[in-house]
């Protein structure tokens, strides 16, 4: 069973509901494996970092949440969807150094995916079915979160890691 570990920030539930619903038009399969996030660091770049690591790394940094603006839909692979950070990037990256404790970490576009190419065509998905998202949406993400997946199955929480002192 291939089991696959990323870092991620999560849309907070109090905003994601649009985001949520746009999704599961484009892509039902994506919108039941994981919800909206925005993957930090893949998992080829945990290699070796245990939770306890990684929860002492943000503990000892705390360099507070991370607010990303997003453009318009954009098209990629055969039939994704995502919305490109547009701002914010600089403190996205410095905090993917901090996690990774390497200034020289490979570029990583942020990106919310409403539709992942990997997963069938849905019948709503469509530019227009994602233009309903309004543009220049800004999200501030106040934890990283670490989950796993095993096979195809659901995304799971393996841990969660504040920003900043609660």
């Amino acid at each position: 069973m291939p089991t696959r570990s990323q870092l991620s920030l999560f849309v907070p539930p109090n905003i994601g509901a649009d985001i949520e619903a746009v999704r599961r038009i484009v892509d039902p399969v994506q919108h039941r494996l994981i919800p909206a996030h925005v993957t930090l660091c893949r998992e080829d770049e945990l290699t070796g970092l245990s939770l306890a690591e990684l929860a002492a790394l943000v503990d000892h940094v705390r360099p507070g949440p991370v607010t990303l603006q997003f453009g318009p839909p954009e098209r990629f692979g055969e039939h994704g969807i995502l919305l490109p950070c547009i701002g914010g990037t600089t403190a996205f990256n410095a905090l993917r150094e901090i996690l990774l404790g390497t200034r020289h970490a490979r570029s990583h576009a942020p990106h919310l995916t409403l539709a992942h190419p990997r997963n069938p065509k849905a019948p709503g998905n469509t530019l227009n079915n994602a233009a309903t998202m309004r543009d220049g949406l800004s999200i501030t993400f106040p934890e990283v979160h670490l989950i796993e997946q095993v096979d195809d199955a659901p995304w799971v929480m393996r841990g969660t890691f504040p920003l900043s002192i609660q």
